[in-house]
């Protein structure tokens, strides 16, 4: 006959979760996990010896008008002037613009805020003269029937 002892199945049993490691069934359902690299070692930059003669900051150079380092993006006084006077002048076109069709927009309103005002009216004259009506045919239904 064979073993009759009970042989580990190769898919996880569900039905008795108290029994075994939670660790199987991780590595069944997901397999192992994965460890994070170690990262590399940098080697240190030293320090830097300066003497106490030698000069720390900005140099001055200087460089013809056709090097390409002569074309730096900082720019001048008369630059900035000419940049701000610009930006003043297209902030003044667009406040313009912005107060004209505000002015559109508030003409409308009136608009059709009069037109409102005029249905409303209409609305109001018609309500009268049908409560007028009704209470005049109240009237002559009621002596209508007197009459018979």
């Amino acid at each position: 006959m064979g073993d009759l002892s009970p042989q580990k199945s190769q898919s996880p049993d569900w039905s008795d979760s108290g029994s075994g490691t939670s660790r199987d069934h991780v590595d069944v359902l997901h397999g192992p996990v994965p460890t994070r690299p170690r990262l590399p070692s940098r080697k240190s930059s030293g320090t830097m010896i300066v003497s106490r003669d030698a000069s720390v900051g900005p140099m001055e150079t200087s460089f013809a008008p056709d090097d390409v380092r002569s074309m730096s993006p900082r720019r001048t006084s008369e630059d900035i002037e000419h940049l701000g006077k610009e930006a003043r002048e297209e902030l003044q076109r667009h406040a313009k613009a912005l107060q004209d069709s505000l002015i559109v927009l508030f003409n409308r309103i009136e608009a059709v805020k009069e037109e409102h005002d005029k249905l409303d009216n209409h609305n109001k004259f018609l309500q009268k003269y049908i409560g007028d009506l009704m209470t005049t045919s109240k009237i002559t239904a009621s002596s209508s029937r007197a009459k018979k």
